[in-house]
């Protein structure tokens, strides 16, 4: 595209130079930025990129939108602009012609259950034989093709090109976690979503927001923003069993689907039988009452299922197919997880990292637990040291607990466990350091019939460490080590 062509989106700008020139590439990365592309300088957290304008330069790339001139050596036009972000959102989307409104677009916010419910959405589509795609926690995804990211909600630019992506691959639709973070910062400028879903509020990175009413104000962007065109077919999908659903109800002109467990809503799970197998259920909605047979474990799943059905059947597809897909359903990484089921002891992992989340990991794994139950859970380092002491006695509902760091960063390590260890109701607890060594403790302390939980980091394959570094890491690899080492089987007894 002609870069003057693409420039008359943006009616207030200075240009220093000539846009007479063909662009094809839009990028916020300095490393990414060369001849045929426009690179957008932003003044971020950490890092103002504007320092990097030079290197671009000398990349080949020609053009660069910044705040404000730049004195470069080269041949370079510059776009001077107030909000450069806001700029490269309109660029990116008019480049790849608006990528959201050619496919359903799905946004998934809460938070607990967003991996959970978006990517059960994802997979119910595949079963159903179409194309999708997925984007959040546990990375990128077009159908069965998986690659991995580093933030749940990347920047705009990087967003608009991976649902473009997805447009190439003929995905028919793609679901998105939505982040409180990526609202809040205007990641998903420009995302024309089609159906809205949420899952719950509690507490959770104030150290971000500062207070509740912020972290939910950011949440219900999701559904304020969808608009108020009532010539498109958009749809929100609310949980019940939450008081914040119906705040966010009043936010949105558009038709709400509710559902709920412990409320009366639209859609209901009732006769409720779980296993370590999965669930089944009676859906009682609005077209009738049908048999569920779900292969996820625990009760929240079953409010996370639900939402996920809801969402696709809002777009067209039959309850009747939905149900029967969900009953093959590959299970969500990380997310309340089985390992090797061979094994003589119970060994799960799961993401839970909030005194409500970990509450209900609980829950759902209690009452399975033949004899002891081991919980390992662990505290972030840089964050709302708020929730530490209640999830320290919640973890304490287990018969026996190990606390750790989950991502220290630059905070001390000990001073993460001993802020979890305040909320504990008993003595049956021990603290590490090192949280590699406090699973293996885990398995070291477990007898055969005895369930162990790893929990707050799910598949996450790494720690972030002082100065930010990722160092290598994998509670599930090193729990099934540890497991194989003391009770034979897997790679080991093979």
């Amino acid at each position: 595209m002609n870069a003057n062509e693409l420039f008359k989106k943006i009616r207030v700008k200075q240009v220093i130079g000539t846009l007479d020139m063909n662009v094809n590439d839009i990028t916020t990365d300095s490393r990414t930025a060369k001849e045929g592309s426009i690179f957008v300088a932003s003044k971020g957290y950490t890092v103002d990129s504007h320092k990097f304008c030079q290197d671009v330069v000398n990349q080949g790339c020609k053009i660069i939108v910044v705040n404000h001139e730049q004195l470069l050596k080269g041949d370079v036009t510059q776009v001077i602009v107030p909000d450069t972000l806001r700029v490269a959102s309109l660029l990116v989307n008019v480049l790849f012609n608006y990528p959201s409104k050619q496919l359903t677009t799905y946004g998934v916010t809460g938070t607990n259950g967003k991996t959970s419910i978006a990517t059960m959405i994802h997979h119910i589509y595949r079963k159903l034989d179409k194309g999708s795609a997925y984007l959040g926690t546990n990375g990128f995804q077009i159908n069965e093709e998986k690659s991995k990211g580093t933030n749940t909600t990347p920047e705009t630019v990087a967003l608009t090109k991976k649902i473009h992506e997805a447009v190439e691959k003929q995905a028919q639709a793609m679901t998105l976690e939505v982040s409180s973070h990526g609202l809040s910062l205007g990641r998903l400028s420009g995302v024309n979503f089609d159906v809205a879903v949420f899952s719950n509020l509690t507490q959770d990175h104030l150290d971000f927001h500062g207070t509740m009413e912020a972290y939910g104000h950011a949440k219900s962007l999701l559904f304020s923003q969808l608009g108020e065109d009532l010539s498109k077919e958009k749809y929100v999908v609310l949980n019940q069993d939450d008081r914040f659903s119906e705040y966010l109800a009043s936010v949105t002109p558009y038709e709400v689907f509710t559902y709920g467990i412990n409320e009366r809503a639209q859609f209901m799970a009732e006769n409720i039988n779980e296993s370590l197998q999965g669930v089944t259920f009676d859906f009682n909605t609005p077209e009738g009452t049908f048999s569920v047979k779900s292969p996820y474990v625990g009760i929240f799943n079953v409010s996370n299922i639900m939402a996920a059905m809801i969402a696709v059947w809002a777009k067209g597809a039959t309850l009747e197919e939905i149900i029967q897909a969900v009953e093959n359903l590959e299970p969500v990484e990380g997310r309340l997880e089985v390992l090797d089921p061979q094994l003589p002891i119970n060994l799960i992992i799961d993401y839970a990292h909030t005194a409500d989340g970990m509450d209900k990991l609980i829950d759902a794994v209690k009452p399975f637990a033949k004899q002891k139950l081991i919980f390992l859970c662990g505290m972030a380092g840089e964050r709302d040291m708020g929730k530490t002491p209640e999830m320290g006695r919640v973890a304490c509902r287990a018969d026996y607990v190990i606390f750790t760091p989950d991502n220290p960063a630059n905070d001390d390590p000990k001073k993460l466990t001993s802020e979890l260890a305040k909320g504990a109701t008993h003595n049956n607890y021990i603290e590490f350091e090192d949280r590699a060594e406090g699973i293996r403790h885990a398995i070291e302390i477990a007898n055969p019939g005895d369930t162990v939980v790893l929990a707050s980091k799910g598949r996450e394959p790494y720690q972030i460490m002082p100065g930010h570094v990722k160092v290598p890491h994998r509670d599930d690899l090193i729990g099934l080590e540890a497991a194989y080492k003391k009770f034979g089987g897997g790679p080991i007894g093979n």
